[in-house]
């Protein structure tokens, strides 16, 4: 991926960046994976996000559960719904596929996913047919449900040690963790590495992703924001910041005590 960058022609235009999109092969998406989602009734299930451009969902495959049947990469695409790229894969029986484009998978690469398949990127097969130190993503949680971990751009896990019926895996958020030797994973790294790098450069395009703008706390009423209220510019009047609901906030940890997977996690990231 490359990016490029714009001259300060103006504000908007000043230390912004885009993506070149020069690994796209194929603009309009495969019809026979879309989906369109109708909404009767919405619910405001989270803060600060709405409005956005209309987006139409491609079916990615996370099980990867087509066994031994042999694939070919026939296109790379932009999937408005992730950061990372997309494959259109063409199955040998005729079936056609999404998949999460791994980096270094090329068009014509011919990809399987199996139990004892060669170690090459874009093979699914169970973490414990993959050999020590590898690069994976796609990364299955338990076992049958579909990676859910390691998705985004750039993203990927390290297998660190085998152990009888647990894998232990490294994240490059300092976590370290155990998971069943059954999980499925798919070898290499998520494409799209330089996704982080890309600079927005104005608040529109912000809302053309969907995210409308944060208000401060300490500018809101009473009523509205536990730091509300004061005369003019007031500090937040507690001990320590707090949400909106009222709960602490910047700097306390927010994971459950009492979850079923704190026992297979050996080393916890930062700041949770």
């Amino acid at each position: 991926m490359s990016i490029r960058f714009f001259k300060a022609y103006s504000a908007g235009t000043r230390n912004r960046s885009v993506s070149l999109f020069n690994e796209i092969t194929k603009i309009k998406p495969e019809c026979s994976l879309n989906h369109f989602s109708i909404y009767i009734l919405t619910f405001i299930t989270s803060r600060n996000i709405g409005g956005g451009h209309k987006r139409l969902y491609r079916r990615i495959d996370f099980k990867r559960d087509k066994l031994g049947v042999l694939s070919k990469v026939f296109s790379i695409e932009y999937d408005p719904n992730r950061n990372a790229r997309i494959s259109l894969l063409f199955y040998t029986d005729g079936e056609k596929r999404y998949i999460l484009h791994p980096n270094g998978l090329s068009i014509g690469d011919i990809i399987c996913s199996d139990f004892n398949t060669n170690i090459k990127i874009g093979n699914a097969l169970p973490i414990n047919k993959i050999p020590l130190g590898t690069d994976i993503h796609n990364v299955e949680i338990n076992p049958g449900q579909g990676g859910k971990i390691a998705r985004s751009a750039g993203s990927f896990a390290q297998i660190l040690a085998k152990e009888g019926k647990f894998i232990t895996l490294k994240f490059p958020s300092s976590e370290v963790r155990m998971l069943e030797k059954f999980c499925w994973a798919t070898i290499g790294r998520v494409g799209n590495l330089d996704a982080s790098n890309v600079i927005l450069g104005k608040a529109g395009r912000k809302r053309w992703l969907g995210k409308t703008p944060k208000v401060r706390g300490v500018v809101m009423n009473p009523c509205d924001h536990a730091h509300g209220g004061g005369e003019g510019r007031s500090p937040i009047g507690r001990s320590r910041p707090v949400t909106p609901w009222g709960k602490p906030a910047l700097g306390q940890k927010t994971r459950k005590s009492k979850r079923y997977s704190n026992i297979y996690i050996l080393r916890s990231r930062k700041g949770i």
